[in-house]
């Protein structure tokens, strides 16, 4: 005798968890994830916009495609989601800087958040993502002396900034073809950037202070194809690639001078706005993935963004206004693989554990008086655990750990080192259950 039984799965439930998981990362999102000065220059340091098994191979993704797991980085990957899964990824990292200038040394802590998505299949070659993420990072507090020419004075500077640009994305990934799949990303950005130069003279009785801050409110598509060609009867080959249209993003960027004597307790205060001054680049990305059995899989991915080609606020001689030559454009070089020992096995759980390595090179996407920024080089290694339940070991443990180096010449050297820990909940809730 034969009985056959649905799971039956409270959607209202699922959704209700992850409007309030929303919300609740959406809230630690508004702290900083860095403490770089360099996050001072452009919108701020760029996120890398990985999940945990991207973070453990270098950041590469265009080209991967598996029905296990969320690949935020090219949405043409939705596709692949198993019919059969609903999948939660969520993520934090904490990491520690070593900032080196001339013989000075010093080290500082940050962390937080770092993103929350889900996954499913719609229907049949139709997959949908949704989740937040941050876009760009902004953190430092620093002084820094300055003595005039020919004179006994001397100026101190002290730099703070905060903030940052977030997403709240949805996306969904289409296979009209066998071998061909394409997506897209639609985001809600938003975020405040808050930076402040406060210069103080020996005298210490004049003080300027220049306020500079900007309030985003506006959108970011992204677009991606992927298309897997079979290599013999075990092996594939994916070319991957994105593109993600560049805009003006809704803000009205402003500068605040404050002149102050405290002799006379007098203070003068001037504000400049520029409408609408920020904007975020075109981006193009390609990438290429090779799968080997199940057991390896390696990929590459480049991605060139288009920064030289928009005008930065800038304050210069008495005057606030869009500069150029500020944004450069910038370039990205990815490179990682994924190996598991034995994904057939059915013995052991440390047979499919994924062991993961990869490397990253970036150029910058601003100039510091006149000369390139910080050229940046990282190398990562990581792990994915299974986790066993009653059912399966589909869900995964992702830890990895980054080693990040940027330097320019007669600039700050940074060496960070960050520990990345993420959980990919990935359960059988639509399946079918059989008894017989």
């Amino acid at each position: 005798m034969k009985f056959l039984g649905n799971r039956k799965i409270n959607m209202n439930k699922i959704i209700g968890c992850l409007v309030l998981s929303v919300l609740t990362s959406m809230s630690a999102f508004a702290q900083s994830g860095t403490n770089s000065p360099y996050s001072q220059y452009g919108l701020g340091d760029l996120a890398d916009e990985g999940v945990g098994f991207n973070k453990g191979m270098g950041g590469v993704g265009y080209g991967f495609r598996k029905g296990n797991e969320v690949n935020p980085l090219n949405p043409a990957s939705y596709s692949s989601i198993d019919s059969v899964t609903m999948i939660f990824d969520g993520g934090l990292s904490g990491q520690i800087t070593n900032f080196k200038e001339g013989g000075r040394k010093l080290n500082a802590k940050s962390g937080g958040f770092d993103y929350i998505m889900g996954s499913l299949r719609l229907i049949r070659h139709v997959g949908i993502t949704f989740g937040v993420m941050p876009y760009s990072n902004v953190g430092y507090n620093y002084t820094s002396t300055t003595t005039l020419d020919g004179a006994s004075t001397t100026l101190s500077s002290a730099y703070s900034g905060d903030g940052g640009i977030n997403q709240l994305f949805v996306g969904a990934g289409v296979q009209p073809f066998k071998s061909l799949s394409i997506g897209f990303n639609a985001a809600y950005i938003w975020g405040d950037l808050e930076r402040t130069v406060k210069t103080t003279g020996s005298s210490a009785v004049n003080t300027l202070s220049k306020e500079y801050t900007a309030s985003i409110s506006s959108y970011k598509l992204d677009f991606g194809v992927q298309y897997t060609q079979p290599i013999g009867t075990k092996d594939e080959l994916t070319l991957g690639a994105v593109f993600s249209p560049g805009h003006k993003i809704g803000a009205d960027p402003s500068c605040r001078i404050i002149n102050a004597n405290s002799s006379i307790s007098k203070s003068d205060t001037t504000i400049y706005s520029i409408a609408n001054g920020l904007e975020i680049p075109t981006s193009i990305g390609v990438g290429v993935a090779y799968d080997r059995d199940k057991k390896l899989r390696v990929g590459a991915d480049f991605k060139l963004q288009k920064w030289g080609s928009i005008d930065y606020p800038s304050f210069d001689n008495n005057t606030y206004s869009l500069r150029s030559g500020l944004l450069k454009d910038s370039y990205k070089v990815n490179v990682g693989a994924e190996w598991i020992p034995n994904p057939r096995s059915t013995r052991s759980v440390f047979h499919h554990v994924r062991y993961r390595v990869g490397a990253g090179y970036t150029t910058p996407y601003y100039n510091i008086n006149g000369q390139d920024g910080p050229k940046s080089l990282q190398l990562s290694v990581g792990v994915g655990v299974p986790i066993m339940n009653a059912y399966n070991n589909r869900s995964i443990l992702n830890i990895s750990a980054q080693w990040q180096h940027r330097s320019a010449d007669n600039l700050i050297t940074e060496n960070t080192f960050r520990l990345n820990i993420g959980i990919t909940f990935n359960e059988r809730w639509f399946s079918k259950m059989k008894i017989e």
